[in-house]
């Protein structure tokens, strides 16, 4: 850790991060476009057509896999050390790879690097690998483990009764597993979509059509051939129609999809401070540990509250990533490529974000006592299932007598009691109301935790 980095991700939380630099870093975008530049040559090599481009032994195709396979920071500072000269980066990986093959077998195919390509061809390809290696690699098994740890804690107290409140204000009676479960099921579909995210890529040069391409070999099958390369060799899915760079459409997408995740996280950290203020979750107590500098008290609940900000400041990039990278000017401007340096950023933040709501929930313990207390002192909450065993009844203003006897009122056991035995109930409502105290008015809170496992 650098303590003069201007990034929290590289300075504080970079422990935390760090393996998202195997994919988001400038070491990482140099070693994707030399992986594409590389399987580019050994397409041509394999297609009897493209004649200028013979096809290559097993030691030279190994030889050129060797470059990405064997990149290292010494490799990646090579590269840079060429962009100074020529202050572009693909051409600089352009010339790095000739440079590698000089003075060997491959020295009479130098020229074939790059063919045809523009920039874009390179760079688009480049932050598809990224992005879905960077996902699937990193950010999907953090997020799993956050679903799975809350699943956990849903299993655990499902039948575990609480006090649920709406405006702040007690309401209804839930289950804590009840509560958390809709939380698991809320991120499930959000997760089931980012798993089946497409990555989408174009290898079709300078505008879109193949130009250059046509000219050189008119009777070759082009789209057959980007298409191969795109889907075949690299597993991306391959997109016909562009100008010169890829839409960014399927980011945007990707991005959407990250930030709805991000959101109920972001209800959730909420939920748990909340509860937490409430006693409903004791914070475990690492003795070492110091709460605030002045009141030796203080346990807080900063893992849930670190988890928020990192949600925000995530979402915040992904939002303006997903609306400006599907603009750009006629064929191709290049605001693309100064936004596309902080999808990173915007990963790693969110990746921050499960991981310290996930160390949050590892954190914390129901208190039993706490629930029930608070449940015991909250006999107004009947009032909803009285009125309705009324209303089945058929007496008057079950609404209105109810509302009369609780709002604003403080309602013991005794008081509720008395309202019941005075009804004029078939006695089998009548006794299932007298036994029914706050606690057992749960519904179907138990069961349906089931719907997430």
């Amino acid at each position: 850790m650098s303590l003069r980095s201007l990034s929290p991700l590289d300075g504080r939380y970079v422990d935390q991060v760090k393996l998202l630099s195997a994919y988001f870093s400038e070491w990482a975008l140099i070693k994707y476009r030399i992986y594409v530049e590389v399987e580019w040559l050994i397409t041509m090599a394999e297609r009897p057509e493209i004649t200028h481009v013979r096809s290559f032994t097993a030691d030279e195709t190994e030889q050129l896999r060797s470059l990405v396979i064997d990149f290292d920071d010494e490799q990646a500072q090579q590269v840079k050390d060429i962009e100074k000269t020529t202050r572009h980066d693909v051409k600089a990986a352009e010339y790095y790879i000739k440079e590698k093959i000089k003075d060997t077998s491959l020295d009479e195919i130098s020229e074939s690097v790059h063919f045809c390509c523009t920039s874009e061809d390179i760079n688009n390809l480049a932050y598809a690998l990224m992005l879905r290696d960077g996902i699937q690699q990193e950010w999907l098994p953090q997020a799993q483990a956050l679903v799975d740890a809350v699943a956990d804690l849903a299993g655990n107290t499902a039948d575990l009764p609480m006090m649920s409140h709406t405006h702040g204000q007690p309401a209804t009676p839930s289950t804590v597993g009840k509560e958390m479960a809709v939380f698991v099921a809320r991120w499930q579909r959000q997760f089931s979509q980012i798993e089946r995210a497409e990555y989408m890529g174009k290898f079709n040069g300078a505008v879109g059509n193949y130009n250059a391409h046509v000219v050189t070999y008119p009777d070759i099958p082009w789209e057959a051939v980007a298409r191969h390369l795109i889907e075949d060799r690299l597993g991306l899915t391959f997109n016909p129609l562009t100008t010169q760079i890829e839409p960014h459409d399927y980011m945007a997408e990707l991005f959407h999809m990250l930030m709805r995740f991000n959101t109920i996280l972001l209800d959730f950290d909420r939920d748990m401070w909340s509860y937490i203020s409430l006693g409903y979750f004791r914070q475990k107590v690492i003795k070492t540990e110091v709460g605030s500098s002045i009141m030796p008290h203080k346990v807080n609940p900063i893992d849930f509250e670190n988890s928020e900000a990192n949600v925000g400041v995530g979402n915040a990039l992904l939002d303006h990533l997903a609306s400006k990278l599907q603009a750009s000017r006629q064929q191709r401007d290049l605001t693309d490529s100064s936004a596309l340096r902080n999808v990173g950023t915007a990963i790693g933040h969110s990746l921050l974000a499960i991981q310290s709501s996930l160390r949050g929930v590892g954190r914390v313990e129901v208190d039993e006592e706490s629930l029930k207390r608070n449940l015991d002192d909250a006999w107004e909450v009947l009032a909803e299932a009285i009125q309705m065993v009324m209303r089945k009844a058929g007496h008057d203003n079950p609404y209105e007598q109810m509302k009369t006897l609780t709002r604003g009122q403080t309602i013991t056991q005794e008081t509720m009691e008395a309202f019941i035995r005075d009804l004029d109930l078939p006695d089998a409502d009548k006794i299932r109301l007298l036994s029914l105290t706050p606690s057992a008015y749960i519904g179907l809170a138990t069961d349906l935790v089931q719907h997430i496992r």
